[in-house]
């Protein structure tokens, strides 16, 4: 693999995030897959490329050779906010397209992201079965799950990433990178929002009834959580696709616009996202911190890059926290 001119794959695409990380990093995107058709646009409107449909549909002697394999394949099946069906669940079992592929084209290397909970499914099986799919595949694995709030972004944002490589190379997943983004940096001035954004009156004042006024300051994000509790925090938490409309509010007042998704998720200033307001959420949502997946692509690089490898007695497989 030419590290200085390497290629990838960009599956289950969404908007892209995974693309323009790796790019960042130095790569080129030869493939991407996506089937939702309202990411399929945006993905197509920022990149000039439009992705190929269903995934399950396309043979892997059609995807072109890559170097890396890059993926975030749909989370709901292990999330802590959806059913917890795991790999037995249709979106789920779409790992296993992400297996084939690997399985047939073998990449030199690949990263694969998902949500935290990932870990935990039947106490550590469903991860351990994972592992062992991929180490079956010919790879040695690490994973290691990350907060977007470590890398620089004010979105508490924690997802369990997985890389793999052909080679057995010294490898650590970075849990950090030295930037630093405030809210403040991320959150439109007020006269620049539209007045869609404001919550209705109702929800404003249920709002301020559920918090302690001493404990508020500004700029803050309000953000209520399934049992109808309101922290009042200097971050964001983790952008949902399909959450409650209004489970985070702006000081309490109003909603959070695309434009502060897109950079809460790390995305540049010339990146726009098309659709509804309610699709836009769905794919900011559903998208990855880019600065977080950039900081690994780099060490994956870099690793390839120095070529030092693991003694066979050292074990590469060993999920860590």
């Amino acid at each position: 693999m030419d590290s200085d001119a390497f290629t990838f794959i960009d599956l289950f695409a969404g908007i892209g995030g995974m693309r323009l990380a790796f790019e960042a990093a130095g790569g080129e995107c030869v493939f991407s897959s996506e089937i939702d058709e309202d990411a399929r646009q945006t993905y197509e409107d920022n990149f000039d490329d439009e992705p190929a449909g269903d995934i399950t549909e396309i043979p892997a002697d059609e995807i072109p050779d890559h170097d890396v394999l890059v993926g975030g394949w749909p989370c709901p099946s292990f999330s802590i906010m959806g059913d917890k069906e795991g790999i037995d669940d249709d979106r789920g079992a779409l790992f296993f397209e992400i297996e084939r592929i690997l399985t047939e084209k073998q990449p030199h290397a690949f990263l694969l992201e998902n949500v935290k909970h990932l870990k935990g499914i039947d106490d550590g099986e469903v991860f351990e079965f994972i592992v062992d799919r991929l180490e079956a595949a010919g790879y040695h694995v690490s994973s290691k799950v990350l907060n977007a709030l470590d890398f620089g972004l004010p979105q508490k944002r924690e997802r369990t990433i997985i890389v793999g490589f052909k080679e057995n190379y010294k490898f650590t997943i970075p849990e950090s990178n030295t930037a630093e983004t405030e809210l403040a940096d991320v959150l439109l001035d007020d006269e620049e929002v539209d007045d869609k954004y404001e919550a209705t009156e109702y929800i404003r004042e249920k709002r301020q009834e559920a918090v302690n006024e001493s404990n508020t300051f500004y700029p803050s994000v309000w953000h209520e959580n399934r049992a109808g509790n309101v922290s009042v925090l200097p971050y964001s938490c983790a952008l949902r696709a399909n959450a409650s409309y209004n489970y985070l509010l702006v000081n309490g007042e109003r909603h959070i616009t695309p434009r502060e998704m897109l950079r809460l998720q790390g995305f540049p200033e010339s990146f726009e996202v098309t659709g509804s307001f309610t699709s836009i959420r769905q794919q900011v949502g559903n998208s990855v911190p880019v600065p977080m997946i950039e900081a690994v692509a780099n060490a994956m690089i870099d690793a390839i890059e120095h070529g030092e490898t693991k003694p066979v007695t050292e074990q590469a497989t060993l999920p860590t926290e």
